[in-house]
């Protein structure tokens, strides 16, 4: 595969930082919503239902969120090591349409295939 030109890399760089920041505004306003629903408060069972629904459906998010980002925050730090874009598992390079597809993924598509083969 090619390398990874510095254009690319650069690109691909400030993606991450992009979509660390569009993540750690999203976990920030969505706290509130995560916060456990008051029995205290004088509302309908129905009420209390969808709120409690919702409560787990920003859980979710948040958890995925989460994931996600640490996932960003790891890649960054492999681009501060100049090893963004090697496979985290067979070290050899990541494309570029699939970092521009997913500029996180620490794994190259035949290695991700196997993991998912492997744990499906």
């Amino acid at each position: 595969m090619n390398e990874l030109s510095e254009q690319q890399k650069q690109e691909l760089h400030k993606e991450l930082l992009d979509l660390r920041d569009e993540l750690q505004k999203l976990l920030a306003d969505s706290s509130d919503g995560a916060q456990p629903v008051s029995l205290d408060e004088p509302i309908g069972r129905l009420s209390r239902m969808d709120a409690m629904q919702q409560q787990s459906m920003v859980q979710a998010n948040r958890r995925t969120a989460k994931t996600r980002l640490t996932r960003i925050e790891t890649a960054l730090r492999r681009c501060a090591n100049d090893d963004y874009g090697l496979c985290a598992s067979c070290e050899e390079e990541i494309g570029y349409a699939r970092l521009q597809a997913q500029p996180e993924t620490p794994f190259c598509i035949e290695c991700q295939s196997n993991k998912e083969t492997r744990s499906g």
